[in-house]
């Protein structure tokens, strides 16, 4: 089938890969504009664009994929299905029916429609999750799916080890709806929704009111991409890499202290064994590292 590729993040280039080498190549990618990124708050394109200029795909990236002369540009591509994946922002009419739209989505909805389905997938300690091959329509994720495969979340899943797993499982199923196009589409059951906001600051801050287990499932969903945080006696921020739920007893929550070599937080559950961590302006260290260099109470 003739496409046009829609999508923005390291995940959806990813699916844009697979997409390429199938016999659905995209005629056209439309990606995001080039933004501030880092530190340096440098010019960056997106994922998707340098994957697009890699594989020698046409490449858009207008300032709104709903603008007369973007939906345009799609149309001169002559698509039989606009293919859609983590592409960022809305798509409204009427270019939302303009086109067959199949969304690649990285739950199996209609558990955790949003922006952040991964992530808050470990966070609420989920056995699995999974991709669901779904008609865009209005409302956020919402729209009839189409195909769903399931993943096992293991214990010790991050981020940085689930999401390859399921880029490949969502590049696959894709290609797989496209292969069998038209396919059947099956309705949501709505009343079964769950919503996965965007991460935000506050997700990023390990609340020690919260059980340990919880924040150890906070720091592998956050990790490598965002990464997870504690404040310290200085009100600064460490970087949280690695993280155990420890064996033993603590003083009040919220309390960073030392025990036989570890570096460790009180939380209102438990404490949380600070494995690998990253001072402010540092680089990634064992916790013992960490503890020569600073003054940690011991407990």
């Amino acid at each position: 089938m003739r496409t046009v590729f829609l999508g923005t993040s390291d995940f959806a280039a990813a699916v844009l890969e697979r997409l390429a080498a199938s016999d659905h190549r995209p005629a056209l990618v439309v990606t995001r504009p080039d933004r501030p990124r880092g530190r340096g708050r440098r010019l960056a394109a997106p994922p998707v664009a340098d994957t697009a200029r890699e594989l020698g795909i046409e490449l858009d990236q207008p300032e709104s994929v709903n603008s007369d002369e973007a939906r345009s540009r799609i149309a001169a591509a002559e698509p039989e299905a606009v293919c859609v994946c983590a592409f960022g922002a809305l798509i409204r009419e009427p270019l939302l029916s303009a086109h067959p739209m199949l969304n690649v989505h990285p739950s199996l909805l209609p558990r955790w429609r949003g922006a952040a389905p991964v992530e808050r997938a470990i966070m609420a300690g989920d056995a699995e999750t999974g991709v669901s091959i779904m008609r865009l329509v209005q409302e956020l994720d919402a729209g009839p799916v189409a195909l769903r495969a399931a993943e096992s979340i293991a214990p010790d899943d991050t981020y940085g080890r689930l999401a390859p797993r399921l880029e490949r499982i969502g590049g696959d199923l894709l290609v797989e709806a496209l292969d069998r196009w038209p396919v059947d589409f099956e309705p949501q059951d709505d009343a079964a929704a769950t919503y996965a906001e965007k991460i935000g600051p506050g997700d990023r801050l390990l609340d020690a009111a919260r059980p340990a287990a919880e924040l150890e499932r906070t720091v592998r969903a956050l990790h490598p991409h965002i990464g997870a945080r504690v404040a310290l006696a200085s009100g600064e921020p460490l970087r949280v890499h690695e993280v155990a739920v420890a064996d033993t007893a603590g003083p009040a929550a919220g309390t960073l202290f030392r025990r036989d070599g570890r570096l460790l937080l009180a939380t209102a559950q438990g404490a949380l064994d600070l494995r690998v961590v990253q001072p402010p302006g540092g680089r990634p260290m064992h916790a013992g590292d960490f503890l020569r260099g600073h003054d940690v109470p011991a407990a």
